[in-house]
């Protein structure tokens, strides 16, 4: 799903890489606390603004267009990089808590893979047993299958969550699990270890909601006369500090297909580059609401997610604070103050 075909030494020397650490972020340690170091945002790109000044006298900055179709808000493309749509506040508050309370509790569920699956198998509920303060602890299982039998019982792990932690067993907390989780994966399931997707590996259909969603979203950036078919979806999880290195998204059997990017919680600053490492990228600002295309040439392109902003001044969420307000809320609400999640869709065959 993702690629990169650079080696990390001449990766560090090229014009990506070098705006990745432009806008990654850094810390200055004072005895009382890790304060960020400033960075000027001076060139970032901010499509809430050219929104705001399109909508007002109809003036757009040098190199961003407007796409004409029948969407029903303006959809602004860069010149530069065709194949590349970009959608300010295309979700609405309410959808976009959906989709958040929807990423934290039903995706990452099994039969969806996640991150954790390598170590600790198929975790269940882990964001309610995050909530209510359980433990992952392993208890021994004995296998007596038609081998063990021949050679004497073998034993192996398994995990489960529990509210109470026993004597002598591996553990972990389900909060530390929580904030650990870097991706799910929904529809048809993409092994990493192999790089290419297997219908084979148990999974489910991407819900309806969300694929209707996407249908909707990526209908301006597809081929005349045809509808996208979402079949599989990644779900990436930030949390402060994190980022996501420049990579290709090249496993899809058409490029022509839109990528449909949803991005929730935190402010996040997106890199989209060249079809090489060397092309300098361009740092756009991304937002809670915030839909991105990339279909075609762009599908080519280099991209990747350097920094979030996870403080208050910056993080740009206050919507989805006023929504998140019920005590059954404040889980999600004290997650998405300091993340952000991804939810990008596509069609693979």
């Amino acid at each position: 799903m993702y690629r990169s075909d650079v080696s990390s030494e001449e990766s560090e020397r090229t014009a990506f890489r070098k705006a990745e650490k432009k806008y990654k972020i850094y810390y200055d340690n004072t005895r009382k606390k890790k304060i960020a170091r400033a960075v000027d945002l001076s060139e970032v790109v901010d499509f809430k603004s050219i929104l705001e000044k399109y909508n007002c006298n109809g003036e757009l900055v040098e190199g961003v267009s407007v796409l004409k179709c029948d969407f029903d808000r303006p959809i602004f493309c860069l010149e530069s990089r065709p194949g590349f749509y970009f959608i300010p506040g295309a979700l609405s508050v309410d959808e976009q808590c959906e989709w958040i309370r929807e990423s934290l509790t039903n995706f990452p569920q099994p039969p969806n893979r996640t991150n954790h699956n390598a170590i600790y198998g198929p975790v269940k509920d882990l964001f309610d047993s995050a909530k209510e303060g359980k433990v992952l602890v392993s208890e021994e299982k004995i296998l007596e299958d038609a081998c063990s039998k021949i050679n004497g019982s073998e034993s192996t792990f398994q995990w489960k969550f529990v509210e109470e932690l026993g004597e002598s067993c591996k553990s972990v907390l389900a909060s530390v699990l929580l904030r650990k989780l870097r991706w799910s994966t929904l529809g048809v399931q993409f092994d990493w270890s192999k790089r290419s997707y297997n219908v084979s590996l148990p999974h489910k259909k991407i819900p309806d909601a969300l694929h209707q969603l996407a249908k909707r979203m990526a209908k301006p950036a597809m081929p005349c006369g045809e509808e996208f078919q979402p079949e599989a979806a990644i779900v990436n999880y930030f949390g402060a500090g994190d980022m996501l290195g420049g990579h290709l998204d090249d496993m899809e059997k058409d490029w022509s297909k839109p990528i449909v990017s949803m991005s929730l919680g935190c402010k996040a600053i997106f890199l989209l580059g060249g079809k090489s490492r060397e092309h300098n990228p361009t740092a756009m600002f991304l937002r809670s609401g915030d839909v991105v295309l990339m279909a075609g040439e762009a599908r080519e392109c280099f991209h990747g997610v350097p920094r979030i902003f996870t403080d208050a001044e910056n993080a740009e969420i206050s919507n989805l604070e006023s929504q998140f307000t019920g005590e059954d809320e404040k889980p999600y609400l004290n997650y998405v103050r300091t993340s952000r999640i991804n939810i990008n869709i596509r069609q693979v065959f």
